[in-house]
């Protein structure tokens, strides 16, 4: 069974396609400046290398229609017919309360995604253009939604509800959400492969350190609580978003600084974080450059990045009466070993014990914790297109 992967963005295309036999990509790729001059599809093919290819793409259908091309080309197609895909999984940002799990695609559907494009204004309609195209384009294909909010869903009130007038939740559905829940499930399902385990009984935090952040605390395989809010905006401090912040700020700026709440919003979305702080860039690895050579604020900003997570680690581990695993995965968590020694500098007190000979590892499964340390530390590169393909081969051949 082949599953084509598909991640739709306002003006981007990510895709892969995967042999659900064996797991294995047989391509990958990525649309970029749909809509915009200059539009092209980077495309490869397992075993071979990347294809460019530059046309005017004026919308979603005709980019979602060059990459199935790509897929059935006679040169670097991975296969000959489009009758070999038999099922498409769409990556949805926000299934609101509507959805603990992921289901499969119909009129309705589409409409309660529609209905949450209020919480997700920036993600959800390119992520409902990427659905219409395809089902137009495959008509006889099933499709599968697969939501970054759904594996929060089990969160309990408390763990969920914002102290504001509650009529604010039943009216407006202001509430935590949490996001990266496909790599937060993903990751800690790992782990049961992992240590041999059941994920019953066992209390793992997992951090999802990239560009976007956050640390979700899951309970017998279960999300329990989780950094990001009602928006991909609360909790860490972020590349460029400011995480965690006194809420009074934003009117204290509106007032002192005559700021509209647009800019407030552009602020804290894209002018904060580590960006903010250091004022050198958004990347890590600037940013670590740049403390290298005596940037105190760009020391500053790794610094507060990793106080925050550490910060996070210890409350969770709190709020579920202890810690048996800790996860590092994404980008910075899967590739900065001195991000995940600073980090865990402090938790030795939950029986934290980093093995420094085996942190110095990159973007690979490993443990990276001392023998006989109490908590297993583990770095599991996430996967969320597998994890995406999964539930959707589970769905589609119902």
């Amino acid at each position: 069974m082949n599953v084509l992967v598909i991640n739709c963005g306002s003006s981007s295309l990510k895709y892969q396609f995967i042999n659900m036999n064996d797991e294995s990509v047989l391509a990958k790729g990525l649309v970029e400046r749909i809509g915009i001059e200059g539009s092209v599809l980077k495309h490869e093919k397992t075993g071979q290398g990347k294809v460019v290819i530059e046309e005017v793409l004026k919308d979603h259908k005709d980019a979602i229609n060059l990459v199935l091309k790509a897929l059935v080309d006679p040169e670097h197609g991975a296969v000959k017919s489009l009758d070999e895909v038999d099922a498409v999984g769409h990556r949805v940002v926000h299934g609101g309360e509507k959805f603990a799990n992921s289901v499969l695609i119909t009129e309705e559907v589409i409409k309660a995604i529609s209905e949450c494009i209020e919480l997700a204004p920036l993600h959800n309609p390119p992520n409902i253009i990427g659905i219409e195209a395809c089902r137009e384009l495959l008509p006889n294909v099933p499709m599968v939604a697969v939501f970054d909010t759904a594996f929060h869903q089990t969160m309990p009130p408390e763990s969920y509800i914002y102290p504001l007038p509650y009529e604010l939740y039943e009216e407006m559905g202001i509430r935590r959400y949490g996001f990266h829940g496909t790599s937060h499930k993903y990751v800690s399902e790992r782990v049961a492969d992992l240590t041999g385990k059941s994920l019953e009984g066992t209390k793992i935090i997992t951090c999802h350190l990239g560009n976007g952040a956050s640390v979700t605390a899951i309970k017998d395989g279960k999300s329990f609580d989780t950094s990001m809010g009602m928006t991909p905006l609360e909790g860490l401090v972020m590349g460029t978003r400011c995480g965690d912040i006194d809420p009074a700020i934003v009117t204290f700026l509106m007032n002192k600084k005559n700021m509209t709440a647009e800019e407030i919003d552009n602020l804290m979305n894209k002018k904060s974080g580590v960006l903010g702080i250091s004022g050198v860039s958004s990347d890590f690895r600037d940013i670590e450059s740049a403390a290298s050579q005596g940037n105190k604020r760009a020391q500053l900003a790794l610094d507060k990045f990793d106080y925050t997570v550490r910060k996070y680690i210890g409350s969770y581990a709190a709020a579920m009466g202890g810690l048996d695993v800790l996860v590092f995965t994404a980008g910075l968590g899967e590739n900065s070993a001195s991000d995940r020694a600073n980090i865990c500098k402090g938790l030795e007190f939950l029986g934290v014990t980093i093995d420094d000979s085996k942190n110095c590892v990159r973007c690979k499964e490993a443990e990276i914790s001392k023998d006989g340390s109490k908590v297993k530390v583990f770095v599991i590169p996430t996967n969320e297109e597998l994890m995406i393909a999964r539930d959707t081969k589970a769905l589609a051949v119902k």
